[in-house]
């Protein structure tokens, strides 16, 4: 029989399958291309769902518990840093906007990958523009809240004396 804890990793892992089934709407159904930041904020939803999966199939005790509980922390919270520069970005007044760069794609054939990684991280125009926004919050602004969520849900886990989610 499972902990109530492993359910836990059920619901997070579920909550990132659709995030990016959301995601995967929105880019192929509604036509809104994703910038390089948005690609990284997928990468950091699929991390946190792969963290969720392995720790629910793995059913580990306290301490594997905890590790995964970390692992997860600690894409959510990255994550949620990257969906936060992505909103300054869209906050920037329009003639402080960094010019917009290459895609994704072509950067990852054409530079070696710190350097990629160096340029989306700074962020370029295609990252500023507001594409979608619901209740008067961009979908960066959104994904900073999920991951906040998230972020808190796996640090109460974390430094609970006996993780669990009934308790």
């Amino acid at each position: 029989m499972r902990s109530p804890s492993t359910h836990l990793y059920l619901i997070g892992f579920l909550t990132c399958v659709g995030l990016m089934l959301g995601a995967l709407y929105f880019e192929h159904f509604m036509g809104l291309n994703p910038c390089p930041l948005c690609m990284f904020q997928r990468v950091f939803v699929i991390a946190v769902g792969v963290v969720c999966l392995v720790a629910f199939f793995h059913g580990p005790g306290v301490t594997g518990h905890r590790i995964y509980a970390g692992l997860a922390a600690l894409f959510s919270l990255s994550g949620a840093v990257i969906a936060g520069r992505q909103v300054w970005l869209q906050g920037l007044p329009a003639d402080q906007v960094p010019a917009c760069g290459p895609d994704l794609d072509f950067m990852l054939q054409a530079f070696p990958l710190l350097e990629t990684i160096s340029t989306v991280l700074s962020g370029s125009g295609e990252c500023a523009e507001i594409q979608w926004s619901l209740l008067g919050m961009s979908m960066p602004t959104w994904m900073v809240f999920i991951f906040g969520v998230m972020c808190l849900v796996t640090l109460q886990q974390l430094f609970k004396a006996r993780p669990s989610i009934f308790s």
